[in-house]
This record gives C-alpha cells, sequence and structure tokens, in this order.
C-alpha cells in the first residue's frame, strides 16, 4: 500500500530533493499535495512530475498562470493563504513541511495538530513557536522527524536512549565561506561573497545565516526543543567537511555521530523511509579519500550572532522569536546592500533590546500570539533600520 505525502515548499531547495527521492520511489509513494510560493510553473511542473492531487500557491496572483500550466493534466489548482492551509490539512501519511521563514509556521502547525507524521526542515516552527508547536504535535500523536541533516543525524545517533543517558549534544558548522576570514575582512564582504557556500546549495536566506553562524544558533534552539536536552548540554563545532554533522555524548564516555557527504537527500530519504531505509544514489563516503577531518571551536567575536542566538537560548521565553524575527528583517536588509555583515547580529542585538525595556520577552502561548511577537518583533526591526531611500534621495 502507497505512503501518501504532502510537500509543503515544493519548489525549494528541499522540495526539490524532496522530489527527487519521491520520483525515485513512486512505487512506495502516492503524493497528495504540493504547495509552493510565487513561482506557478516551477509548482506545475513538479505537480506534474510527482502526479499530485493538488498543487496550491501562496501567491494568489499566481492562480491563473498555475491553472493554465496544469490545464488537462486533472491536478486541481488553487492559489492563497487558505489553498495553502487547505492544502496542509489533506490527508497525508507524511507532510513534509519545508516552507521557508514565518510563512511556513501556521500550515506546518495545521499539519502537525492531525496527528500522523512531519518531516521538519522549517527551523521557525520551533524558533518562533517552539513551546506551543511542540505541545500541540505531542497533543495530537504526532511524530516529529527532523529534517536538517545535523538534527537528523543527532536523531539517529541518539536512537533508542533517553535524554537522561546524554551528557552533549553537538551540531557541527561548516564555518560557511567566512570561516578563515579575518573581522576586517568579513566587515567589507559583499552578499555574493556571503552567498558562496562552501559545501551546501542552499535558499540565499539559510545561506546567509550559515555565513554568520546565525543558522547554527537557530539549529541550537530546535534541537532545545526537539530533544528536549537543556542549553548547558548543547554545543557547536566548526567542521569545514561537513561529513559529521551531529554528534551525541553518551554518560558512559561513548561518542556516536552521523556522517554522510553533504547531501540533503540523505536525511530527506531517512524521514520518508522511516523506521525503514530508502536507497539514494547521493555520493558515498569514502574516508580513505577524504584522509582527514577538523574541528575547531567557533569564534564568537568573528561570529558575534552565535552568540546571540546563545544568550536567547539560555533567555528562553519570548526571545527566540524575537532574535529569529529581528535576523530575517537584517538578512534582507544586507541582501538589499542597507547593512554589512556585521549590521545582522548589531539589528537583532538592538531590537532584542528595545523589546526587553518594553517587557515583551514573554514566552507565547500559542501559536498565534508567536506569529504577533514575531511581527512586532519585525516592525521594530525595519524601524531600527529606517524609510528605504532611492539615490535620488
Amino acid at each position: 500500500m502507497s505512503v501518501s505525502v504532502t510537500v509543503l515548499g515544493a519548489t525549494g531547495s528541499i522540495g526539490r530533493s524532496t522530489a527527487d527521492i519521491l520520483a525515485t520511489h513512486k512505487e512506495r509513494f502516492r503524493v497528495e499535495a504540493v504547495v509552493g510560493g510565487r513561482d506557478p510553473q516551477a509548482l506545475a511542473r513538479t505537480a506534474v512530475a510527482l502526479g499530485a492531487r493538488v498543487a496550491a500557491l501562496s501567491d494568489p496572483a499566481g492562480l491563473g498562470a498555475l491553472r493554465e500550466a496544469l490545464g488537462g493534466t486533472g491536478i486541481e489548482a488553487s492559489a492563497g493563504a487558505q489553498a495553502v492551509m487547505e492544502a496542509a490539512v489533506r490527508p497525508a501519511d507524511i507532510v513534509i513541511g519545508a516552507i521557508a521563514g514565518a510563512a511556513g509556521v501556521r500550515p506546518t502547525h495545521a499539519a502537525a495538530r492531525l496527528g500522523g507524521t512531519v518531516a521538519l526542515a522549517n527551523k521557525e516552527c520551533l524558533v518562533c513557536a517552539g513551546h506551543a508547536f511542540m505541545r500541540d504535535a505531542a497533543a495530537a500523536g504526532t511524530t516529529l522527524l527532523p529534517v536538517d541533516s545535523e538534527h537528523n543525524a543527532i536523531f539517529q545517533a541518539l536512537g533508542r536512549h533517553r535524554a537522561d543517558e546524554v551528557e552533549e549534544m553537538i551540531l557541527t558548522a561548516s564555518g560557511g565561506p567566512f570561516r578563515t576570514w579575518s573581522r576586517e575582512r568579513i566587515e567589507a564582504a559583499t552578499p555574493t561573497q556571503a552567498l558562496a557556500h562552501p559545501n551546501w546549495s542552499m535558499g540565499a536566506k539559510v545561506t546567509i545565516d550559515s555565513a554568520t553562524l546565525m543558522n547554527k544558533g537557530l539549529e541550537l534552539i530546535e534541537a532545545w526543543h526537539l530533544f528536549a536536552i537543556p542549553p548547558d548540554r548543547l554545543g557547536v563545532v566548526v567542521h569545514p567537511q561537513s561529513i559529521v554533522h551531529g554528534l551525541v555524548s553518551f554518560c558512559d564516555g561513548a561518542v556516536v555521530a552521523g556522517l554522510a557527504c553533504p547531501d540533503m537527500r540523505v536525511p530527506i530519504a531517512h524521514c520518508l523511509g522511516f523506521p525503514d531505509r530508502l536507497a539514494t544514489d547521493a555520493r558515498r563516503l569514502n574516508l580513505s579519500e577524504i584522509a582527514r577531518l577538523d574541528f575547531e571551536a567557533p569564534d564568537l567575536a568573528r561570529f558575534p550572532a552565535l552568540g546571540l542566538a546563545l544568550d536567547a537560548l539560555r533567555e528562553g521565553g519570548g526571545a527566540p522569536t524575537i532574535l529569529n524575527a529581528a535576523n530575517e528583517v537584517a538578512v534582507e536588509a544586507f541582501l538589499a546592500g542597507r547593512i554589512g555583515v556585521y549590521g545582522i547580529p548589531a539589528l537583532v542585538s538592538g531590537v532584542i533590546e528595545d523589546m526587553a525595556r518594553r517587557n515583551d520577552m514573554a514566552a507565547p502561548g500559542d501559536v498565534d500570539t508567536a506569529l504577533m511577537l514575531d511581527e512586532e518583533a519585525r516592525l521594530r526591526a525595519r524601524e531600527r533600520l529606517g524609510p528605504v531611500t532611492s539615490p535620488a534621495d
């Protein structure tokens, strides 16, 4: 009997890798729905290739183009926020939650409240609304499987062991394009340089977060929610080869690590096949060919964004929500050339301080409250940036 799958964020990098796995194992899976953002042509191609029943686009302006592209296929086309929510709650055995940013929180949360299995690739679900998301998923009996390579490696390394048997969980960071750069050189870096990731092909926002190491801080917050591990037992090590993705150190002195060549199809296949294994054509790991694996401590002086995320993790409450929202605005400003690399943590820090003074740091009690806090933090960040001016101004 085939396993039904819905892919939220089908046209992004995670969605494309998921489509590759689903296409390879067509006999095993039936695709219920695919959801995209603003590209009707890309979504239509994915829907046709996977034989989806429904294709939903978040941008309502693209509905006409989506319907035209799907003409004669029998695939139902829809668009807009309500269409995305309806697609998310269609009956499916597995939902891949890969819509990027805060836009992915509500539809992924809606899917998680139905039970079944959610393979989670959207950081904001846990960083922005972690307490509410995990509570509601547990109440529904939902199985949450981590798609991020680091959390997936830890999930596999942890196995059936209890959290109280774990001394430390360590996420690895590639170090991004600026790993060996001086602070002065990083300060002058351009968006093009920041987007030149040495190991991974990802969306622009995640790639910038990798360059600043904010991404690793956000992943620590995710791990805190996913594995119920206290912040003082979570750590980061820089590992430029991106072969070791995560490590679990146990109370008996044993350390179990998850290793694979950097290819998102590996953790995605693990989630889609769980508890079985699905074959992929991902490059196989040859340690004798690699010859060496390097590790180093992260430099918080050159990468202060990681330090801010660690502080937010320890602070708890609404701090992670505010951190994440302000960072999204800061990354957009950096990509638009409005601020430099170090303007990102400076803006984030300023917003956190602003909202702490306003006593806006309480933990959101539900997803709607979390998203309201998220929007308030974005507003504060944009106020700090000031108005966008044209060269003529």
